[in-house]
């Protein structure tokens, strides 16, 4: 097979970052057909309402590790050397390449641990993350265990390292800056059944395969429809104010559901304060009640927030809601033939899209190139 006609369904991080890497070779021909793109707010598209940042959360040997070791190098090769793309270091680091030093706001980036959240929610998700020993401490440059005289009080441990942060308003128009650079289309669709993706490539010929990329709606796309799919309600308020620091806690006082974390983006993208995990909540509008505690949280454990005021002194630019589309067992990453179509999945990936996409969108990848080479030989 000479060309390859593919159709990527989903223009979220994880279809954008998959068409990417598709583009990258010219045989190629790639079509992203997706009902929401950059640029859009809807509770249907996960990837606008994302912190981001790279907190590593998978289990040391998993598939989910491979994911974020092989996502890493390109997020730090983002930050190094295009500052264009959004995406910047978080900790001790200034960085210099070739003749150019890329100006950088550097903050602290750090995992507060206590040890009464043992066995929450947060804790749980949070477990590798939070330990000392991670297995992602040779792969992050500075990894270190804070010695107890710099441990803030109510917490047991903590470590600091750097690490990076998106500012996805920039990150994901620059992504589709880089797949239409490579000739990829981009085209609106809504489509209900995952096999007729295959019938909207731009070439107006049938597609040789079609990447599903769809986030929490393959719960509910024909074909596929799977039930381990289900959302995990996020909530942040973003703001004018700079804390200087990237952080997150084990926990909260206010229930199992609550997390704390800080991120501050650079190049004007504001500062998130989050959250929650709420499973199964399909709500779409900011519950200021939450939004409350929430501030009042960030606002302890970031005393800079407001110069040691109150929550009034936050300049709020909005209230934000989205549903993480995290799935039973982890992200689907696999090849199937549905009808006379060749469908490659790469969906499921919770709250950690951005941090895995790069690996994700890899194996993806491999999958696809596989598919086209068995139907070469047919």
């Amino acid at each position: 097979m000479t060309e390859a006609n593919i159709t990527v369904l989903g223009a979220g991080v994880v279809g954008l970052t998959t068409a990417l890497l598709l583009s990258k070779n010219p045989k190629n021909n790639v079509t992203v057909v997706a009902k929401h793109m950059p640029g859009d707010y809807d509770i249907e598209y996960a990837s606008p309402w994302a912190g981001a940042n790279f907190f590593p959360v998978a289990k040391p040997g998993s598939l989910g590790e491979q994911y974020e070791r092989n996502t890493w190098p390109e997020l730090e090769r983002l930050a190094s050397r295009l500052p264009e793309a959004g995406v910047h270091f978080q900790g001790f680091v200034h960085v210099s390449f070739a003749d150019r030093d890329f100006p950088y706001v550097i903050v602290d980036s750090t995992v507060y641990n206590r040890a009464k959240d043992t066995g929450s929610l947060t804790q749980t998700a949070f477990a590798e993350l939070l330990k000392p020993d991670a297995w992602f401490k040779t792969l992050v440059p500075n990894f270190r265990v804070l010695p107890k005289d710099e441990l803030p009080e109510g917490i047991d441990s903590a470590t600091n390292f750097t690490s990076v942060c998106i500012n996805i308003s920039i990150y994901l128009p620059w992504l589709t800056s880089q797949c239409l650079r490579n000739g990829v289309v981009l085209k609106r669709g809504i489509v209900s059944h995952v096999a007729d993706a295959a019938n909207h490539h731009h070439t107006g010929k049938r597609a040789d395969v079609v990447v599903n990329c769809t986030g929490l709606s393959s719960r509910f796309l024909g074909g596929v429809e799977d039930s381990k799919v289900f959302p995990a309600r996020g909530q942040t308020v973003v703001v004018r104010n700079e804390p200087g620091i990237m952080t997150t806690v084990s926990g909260t006082d206010d229930g199992s559901e609550e997390s704390t974390y800080i991120m501050q983006r650079a190049a004007g993208g504001g500062t998130i304060l989050g959250g929650c995990y709420q499973v199964n909540n399909w709500e779409s509008q900011p519950d200021l009640n939450l939004a409350t505690r929430i501030m009042k949280r960030c606002v302890e454990l970031a005393p800079k927030l407001t110069n040691g005021g109150s929550i009034e002194a936050l300049s709020i630019i909005r209230h934000a809601v989205g549903l993480r589309p995290v799935r039973e067992g982890g992200q689907r990453i696999e090849k199937e033939n549905i009808g006379d179509v060749t469908v490659v999945h790469n969906y499921g990936h919770g709250g950690y899209g951005y941090q895995t996409s790069y690996g994700t969108a890899g194996k993806a990848v491999e999958l696809v190139e596989s598919a086209l080479q068995l139907k070469a030989k047919l």
